[in-house]
């Protein structure tokens, strides 16, 4: 992995603190990069020439006065104060405030120090920017790849990331947020959730690889609801939608599948037009998975059992029926329950099913044949 630019002294810098610093002292002021050459400057015309001054700064690393009989011999020399910039160790360049050094030097350490701060928070920024880019970058290898590359620790490294954690791919989907909105939310990830691998997808959608805590290596989804609330909470203003949870797999590889799972249950989400703010692809395994059988060869054969008892169930009661069945279990009391009809009217329909269908519902293998085809005609 390349390392961070450590090129903070760059032109663009350079020019805000000439811009910034010259807002508040009546002098021209001066950036001179690490060679001595004038890279920003309050009078355009002394851009990219030499500066003996700030080259003597640099050469010494002190500050260097230049009165008028002495700028008089150097070249590209006015007088004033030259300042050397040094910055996390190291000498970047040379501040320069054109002017009687008797006239400027009460600035110099005032502009010296408005200059660090620019820099340092350029600095920062960009850090930030690279970290950001990092953790992108690891996420897409995590996701899309079996097996990582083994270039990819000294990312982790540097990210300071635990991979050992146990994790799972989340996919928070977002409804129209703002710019604002998204930049608060990514603060929340990148402040207090540093542990939280995040990157957008597109502008509506963010991907999470979250940690989790295993007890006796098990996965409590339910303990799992009070992060995601919190979650949630941050992401209100950027018109939180769902949370799609995929599912936990451990060793080399695991995140790739909990990626899958978890647009697998996506896709069955948008398919089923479900309501739920918290998906568990743990819930919706089979549906989920069905779900990429659509519209194919498989798909026909395993729904016309299903098939054939739409054709004959007009008014759908029978589907109706076995629909609340299948939630309850096979318990033929909570069915009659839920369906608010005496138990022997359930037996009926259920020998119609039969009836129309060929298969017996005692019969494990024949029932689920006829539930894989509902749960794929959905």
């Amino acid at each position: 992995m390349n390392a961070i630019q450590t090129n903070y002294l760059k032109d663009s810098t350079a020019r805000q603190i000439v811009q910034r610093t010259m807002s508040i002292i009546p002098y021209s002021v001066n950036v001179m990069d690490e060679f001595g050459m004038i890279i920003a400057s309050g009078e355009p015309s002394r851009l990219h020439q030499r500066h003996e001054g700030a080259v003597l700064a640099l050469t010494e690393n002190r500050v260097v006065e230049i009165d008028l009989a002495t700028a008089n011999r150097l070249k590209g020399v006015r007088p004033g104060i030259n300042l050397p910039i040094n910055f996390r160790d190291r000498l970047i360049g040379v501040l320069g405030i054109t002017g009687e050094p008797d006239e400027v030097r009460a600035y110099a350490e005032l502009v010296k120090m408005a200059s660090e701060m620019i820099i340092e928070q350029t600095a920062m920024l960009e850090q930030k920017q690279w970290d950001r880019r990092y953790r992108e970058e690891l996420i897409q290898q995590l996701i899309l790849r079996d097996r990582p590359p083994a270039s990819l620790s000294a990312m982790v490294s540097y990210l300071g990331i635990n991979l050992s954690q146990p994790r799972v791919v989340l996919i928070v989907e977002l409804q129209q947020p703002d710019s604002e909105a998204l930049r608060s939310l990514m603060d929340y990830f990148d402040y207090s959730a540093r542990d939280h691998l995040v990157t957008f997808t597109d502008f509506n959608e963010l991907i999470i690889l979250k940690p989790i805590a295993l007890h006796q290596d098990e996965w409590d989804t339910q303990l799992e609801m009070v992060e995601l609330q919190r979650i949630k909470h941050y992401a209100e203003s950027s018109g939180f939608s769902r949370i799609i949870v995929g599912g936990y797999f451990p060793g080399e590889g695991g995140l790739r599948r909990s990626y899958q799972t978890a647009k697998s249950a996506q896709a069955m989400v948008r398919r089923l037009k479900l309501k739920n703010q918290y998906i568990f692809y743990d819930d919706y395994a089979l549906a989920s998975l069905l779900g990429g059988l659509s519209d194919s060869w498989q798909a026909e054969e395993l729904s016309k059992i299903w098939l054939r008892l739409i054709e004959q169930d007009p008014k759908g009661v029978l589907q109706t029926t076995l629909r609340h069945y299948f939630e309850q279990n096979c318990d033929l009391s909570q069915t009659a329950l839920c369906l608010h009809v005496h138990v022997n009217t359930l037996r009926y329909r259920l020998q119609k099913v039969e009836d129309i269908t060929g298969i017996n519902i005692s019969n494990l293998k024949q029932l689920f044949w006829l539930y894989v085809g509902m749960e794929l005609q959905r």
